[in-house]
């Protein structure tokens, strides 16, 4: 049974970490997502299951060939980009009263900030899903986790 995509939960988080993050294990993602073990394989399977995520073998794996590394699949890649446009086009949306030169202080001012958010390096992680690494070549982030 194909399950709709809610473009707002932990689906779009999962889509959106895994294309920056090609190859997590489902415990990286399980923490970056800040679910439950068995909340995040549930994920996946639904994710799986609508095309949209991979499981691989892992290439440092265990012994006995049950660790697996997550990609998207083209249309997972498909969707993300369009999760992304969307985020783009609401923050723009959220921007528009705003002049060039406002808009470039208030990226600075945003990028101090940043720097005092995480305190841990998967902090980094959730911090730096809600990023569009296109637009953040300089990222404020001390030790980028993604």
């Amino acid at each position: 049974m194909k399950h709709t995509f809610d473009r707002s939960g932990e689906s779009a988080a999962a889509i959106v970490v895994l294309g920056y993050a090609p190859g997590l294990s489902v415990e990286i993602l399980r923490q970056v997502l800040d679910l439950s073990h068995p909340g995040t394989v549930r994920l996946i399977d639904r994710l799986e299951e609508d095309g949209l995520v991979e499981r691989r073998k892992a290439a440092d794996g265990r012994a006995d060939g049950r660790a697996v590394a997550l990609h998207l699949t083209p249309k997972g890649g498909r969707l993300r980009r369009q999760l992304m446009d969307r985020r783009l086009d609401m923050l723009e949306a959220a921007l528009k009263g705003l002049t060039a030169d406002e808009r470039s202080v208030l990226g600075d001012l945003l990028a101090k900030v940043l720097t005092n958010l995480p305190e841990t390096e998967m902090a980094k992680h959730r911090i730096c899903r809600l990023c569009a690494v296109r637009t953040c070549c300089n990222c404020p982030i001390p030790g980028r986790a993604i």
